[in-house]
């Protein structure tokens, strides 16, 4: 019998006795007696000298036999190992409240608990539901001059250069930053260039390289220089202009008389060592450097400015003209009063952290991090995209304060949702020219309800990594995939009546169980000593 039958038997005995008792009792007086009779109702539990069962006991005066003694079926005579204190049965009652604690911690540890199921269900989000994507990367080797930021999907989405949820901060190569953020837009004109190409245009510019660049620099206030490829489409375009240009200056401001300014030429190609420590990436790139502001600290890191401005002849003779001009008109140059767009400050780097987020549907795309410019050439073979991932994620952040309620939910948030975090991923271009780095991701939502009716999404994701050789500029790519499938947890609060009734079968139980091991041990310790007496049954 179970431990709940055990003790509903026990109650039942108990009150079934206690009827018979009564009707015994009115029995007595419809005979006639007149004398008072006392019912008395005990229950002596005592722990240590024995356990005790309900016994309900008629007592009479003298001269009246009750009709109880007459044979009631309920009423019969205590036994006797229960009624004599023992020495195995203190310790059987020691053991029997002990096995109750125990099990009663247990059983309320248990109630305590949450228990949850998971469900796999089908995700209803529609297609123009947007999901957040939140990131922190850093290109010890790319440049924020030219770096940029790309979202593309299968239902035609298309984002280029994304600046207004994402900013860049220049970084060594040792991922260290000035704290100071590149937050210059992008030029989004188109670049003029002359319509008609004179053949006879000479050379104007001075030739600059390793042995003459720091030297002329120092020596002159303004030094402009434009680094080119010879291969380079658009310096092909540049190159026209810029030595007729150059021409126009050296008439104006004679380097030997005057010399405040200086527009000079570095052919890349030639001279690699020269523009890789002045981080040039894209081709070309027209550098102003001005004598006492060029040299930022003892590394020799150039603080210069680069221009973005037209290059037909007409706006290069006229920009240089006015850089020339500032030098006469000091105070012009240092009021502030206004902004020439055509120019801004180089980064003091050469590798660019760019963090921020970006908002893309729940349908296969991709996220790009490449070198683009609509008016420069990029030499693929020499572009690194090495990178170091501090944070890729998806969805709304879980904030403490959130978990701070619910840390429960701990082990169900969070596994899986920064796997990228902290990876790096490197490449050489001397053994490795034109690889691209691409990442695939499968995103999975989960959904957890809470005993609050507050719902929480989290999305999880698996990545794989591999290089590829690249046809195109190289590039950091995303590959988004996300399933049509999520995870539903759900948590499940325990019934408090169910709690109640595995106490009742705990007490019951073990209140049985000890009554039969008592019963065991005192009969076999009284046979054990009759037999030692010499009796016989």
């Amino acid at each position: 019998m179970n431990s709940v039958g055990s003790s509903g038997f026990a109650l039942l005995f108990c009150l079934a006795s206690f009827a018979f008792s009564i009707s015994d009792y009115h029995s007595v007086t419809r005979l006639g007696f007149k004398k008072t009779i006392r019912v008395q109702f005990g229950f002596e539990v005592a722990i240590g000298v024995n356990f005790r069962r309900f016994n309900f006991n008629l007592e009479k005066k003298a001269g009246y036999i009750p009709l109880i003694d007459r044979g009631c079926p309920f009423q019969g005579k205590t036994p006797r190992d229960l009624t004599e204190a023992s020495l195995s049965g203190a310790g059987i009652s020691i053991i029997a409240a002990i096995s109750m604690i125990f099990l009663f911690g247990m059983e309320l540890q248990n109630f305590l608990a949450i228990s949850t199921s998971s469900a796999i269900v089908i995700d209803k989000s529609s297609i123009d539901d947007s999901l957040r994507v939140d990131f922190n990367i850093s290109f010890p080797v790319l440049s924020c001059e030219f770096a940029s930021v790309d979202v593309s999907d299968v239902v035609g989405t298309y984002r280029l250069n994304i600046t207004k949820t994402v900013r860049k901060y220049s970084i060594s190569e040792h991922l260290q930053t000035n704290g100071f953020e590149f937050d210059y837009e992008p030029v989004t004109h188109t670049v003029k260039h002359d319509d008609k190409v004179d053949e006879g245009y000479g050379e104007g510019s001075v030739r600059l390289n390793e042995r003459n660049f720091d030297r002329i620099t120092h020596m002159h206030p303004i030094v402009v220089v434009n680094f080119y490829a010879p291969w380079c489409h658009w310096s092909n375009r540049l190159k026209p202009s810029w030595e007729k240009a150059a021409k126009v200056m050296r008439q104006r401001y004679d380097p030997e008389h005057d010399g405040r300014i200086i527009v000079g030429s570095v052919d890349c190609t030639k001279e690699p060592d020269l523009c890789k420590r002045h981080h040039i990436q894209g081709y070309p790139s027209i550098r102003i450097y001005r004598k006492g502001t060029d040299v930022h600290d003892a590394h020799g890191i150039h603080i210069h400015e680069t221009y973005y401005g037209d290059r037909d002849t007409d706006s290069l003779v006229l920009k240089l003209d006015a850089l020339a001009s500032s030098i006469v008109v000091d105070a012009k140059r240092s009021s502030g009063v206004t902004v020439d767009i055509t120019k801004r400050p180089t980064p003091p780097h050469e590798g660019c952290r760019i963090e921020g987020f970006v908002w893309v549907k729940k349908v296969p795309g991709n996220l790009i991090v490449s070198a683009s410019s609509g008016s420069h050439s990029f030499d693929a073979s020499q572009m690194n995209m090495s990178h170091v991932i501090s944070t890729f994620s998806f969805g709304s952040t879980i904030t403490p304060m959130m978990m701070s309620d619910m840390k429960r939910l701990v082990p169900y948030l969070g596994g899986g949702r920064n796997r990228l975090d902290g990876k790096t991923y490197t490449t050489k271009p001397e053994s490795d020219a034109n690889v691209t780095i691409e990442h695939y991701i499968q995103v999975v939502k989960t959904e957890v309800l809470g005993l609050s009716n507050q719902l929480i999404e989290d999305y999880e994701y698996t990545a794989h990594t591999s290089l590829i050789q690249a046809h195109s500029i190289p590039a950091a790519k995303f590959h988004l995939e996300f399933s049509p499938l999520q995870v539903m947890i759900t948590e499940n609060p325990k019934s408090f009546s169910h709690f109640i009734t595995n106490l009742c079968a705990i007490i019951g139980g073990v209140f049985t169980v000890a009554g039969i091991l008592d019963s065991i041990l005192y009969n076999t310790f009284k046979l054990a000593k009759k037999v030692e007496l010499g009796k016989n049954y």
